[in-house]
């Protein structure tokens, strides 16, 4: 059985994305595979090229043939100078600098700011809350006042004395 390393498409229109896939020569563009080694991503900066070196290596040992494009990507990678046993076998592969994590930019942006963490929100409360707490303080500062009145009038009754008249108005 003929088998070649070729690339199989994923991704949307104008996105695309491949696998790098051991397949037999006679199967569609994306049709079944044997195995899957690696995946290649072209419209990403720098191009995303990731191929399992162990696998490939095993594939190109026992005959699979890569196809034009898949041979670049060796090339690049430098799988295909380990297998030749040419020299530049380290390829001219681009990284892409790592993204730093989130919490690294959170962290950053609080020394920016020179403040700890907090829990409170940072966009500051509506003022219709702002109201209901202030009527809320004056019902029991109110509250407050009438058992102080009550317990002067408990106290009065205990001295032994008249009670005061309670007058209602209204």
């Amino acid at each position: 059985m003929a088998v070649k390393i070729k690339l199989t498409r994923l991704g949307k229109i104008r996105n695309p994305q491949y696998r790098i896939a051991v397949a037999d020569a006679r199967t569609r563009r994306d049709g079944r595979s044997i195995e899957v080694i690696g995946r290649y991503h072209p419209k990403e900066e720098p191009s995303l090229i990731e191929i399992n070196s162990e696998r490939a290596q095993y594939w190109l040992s026992v005959g699979a043939q890569p196809t034009e494009p898949v041979l670049k990507l060796l090339k690049i990678t430098g799988d295909w100078q380990k297998f030749k046993g040419l020299p530049g076998a380290e390829g001219s592969l681009k990284v892409a600098p790592a993204k730093p994590s989130k919490l690294e930019l959170f962290n950053a942006a609080l020394a920016a700011a020179d403040g700890a963490p907090t829990t409170e929100a940072a966009k500051p409360k509506k003022k219709a809350p702002a109201k209901k707490a202030a009527k809320a303080a004056e019902a029991s500062a109110e509250a407050g006042a009438e058992a102080a009145d009550e317990a002067a009038g408990e106290a009065a009754t205990v001295g032994g004395g008249e009670q005061p008249e309670q007058t209602t108005e209204g």
